[in-house]
């Protein structure tokens, strides 16, 4: 936009405004009124930069600034008015085009062409200036806007860390309080997963195979404190490298699986789908609803759901159902290469 801005500066003031004065009668002054005809020009080009530079951008600004626009254009008239004035004190020559006429008319003439020219600076550089201006404030509209979505996605994600590290924890403390022999391999893994987050958190995007393997890897961590009551199938099928998504995006649903699907004295089973396809992501989970109670048990799934208003609008299908206990999740994702 900076650029045609300058382009049409350099066409209007190389181009557009001699060829005004061309076909205007003040092409006489070069002739009669030489220093007056180049104070006029200058006049004229200072008149258009001084709104392109100041006067436009100060009306858009504060208060005082739009004062102080308003001043400066009741000022242009001003000068404007004084310099068409100043003619009638100019000595004239008697003589124009070969014949005899009054002065007063021709002044007239004169006097109007000035102002015409003026008025067609005036309004030629309001245009240009309030097409860049309108652009300027879009621009920074979007720019606040990116600021607004960024920090909210970064409560997001700082909000999910001490979500999942509580869950975790909490198995792990099942783990060890009952002497289990899956407990250390359980924490290594653990230590594995922070390194993980830690790095992740400092990313917008990570590769969809190192999400997937974070995936792999809490299921594991989670099936270990299981008994055989509980069934977990995991099928992940990502074979293009280059796909990008948001970290911790899809851990929330899993989390809930294990949080809401899980029971030591009942059979129940959890399904955990990810794949992708030409860009496709498609992400799938299907467990048993169990009736405990969880104290924040949908913040989660609505920071999720904020995540993928802001970083897919558009872009992505969640459907989550309750058929008949059965706890059904499908996400499908547009993503970016």
């Amino acid at each position: 936009m900076k650029n045609l801005a300058l382009y049409i500066d350099l066409a209007f003031c190389l181009f557009v405004l001699p060829a005004m004065v061309a076909l205007s009668p003040v092409e006489r002054w070069v002739h009669n009124f030489t220093a007056y005809m180049v104070f006029a020009g200058i006049w004229l080009y200072f008149v258009y930069f001084i709104n392109r530079a100041f006067t436009i951008p100060f009306l858009f600004g504060g208060r005082k600034k739009k004062l102080c626009g308003i001043a400066m254009i009741v000022l242009s008239i001003a000068v404007t008015f004084i310099l068409s004035g100043i003619e009638l004190y100019i000595p004239k020559p008697s003589v124009y085009d070969n014949g005899i006429v009054r002065f007063l008319p021709q002044i007239l003439q004169y006097q109007q062409a000035l102002w015409t020219l003026f008025m067609i600076v005036e309004a030629f550089s309001f245009a240009v200036g309030l097409l860049v201006q309108t652009n300027i404030q879009k621009a920074r509209r979007r720019a606040a806007e990116a600021e607004r979505d960024k920090a909210e996605i970064e409560l997001y994600k700082a909000q999910i860390k001490p979500h999942f590290m509580f869950n975790t924890l909490n198995s792990l403390y099942g783990l060890f309080l009952t002497g289990n022999k899956n407990a250390l391999p359980s924490l290594e893994k653990f230590i594995l997963m922070m390194r993980y987050i830690h790095t992740s958190s400092n990313r917008d995007l990570v590769p969809l195979e190192e999400e997937a393997e974070y995936i792999r890897e809490y299921v594991e961590v989670q099936s270990l404190r299981l008994n055989e009551m509980t069934a977990v199938a995991l099928s992940i099928d990502v074979r293009n490298h280059g796909l990008m998504i948001p970290p911790m995006l899809l851990v929330t649903f899993v989390e809930n699986c294990f949080k809401h699907g899980v029971s030591p004295v009942a059979n129940s089973s959890i399904l955990i789908n990810l794949s992708e396809c030409d860009g496709n992501l498609l992400f799938e989970t299907s467990n048993k609803i169990f009736p405990v109670k969880r104290i924040g048990e949908h913040m989660g799934i609505d920071n999720c759901r904020k995540r993928l208003d802001l970083l897919y609008p558009g872009l992505y299908e969640l459907s989550i159902r309750n058929d008949n206990d059965i706890y059904n999740v499908s996400l499908k994702i547009k993503l970016k290469s």
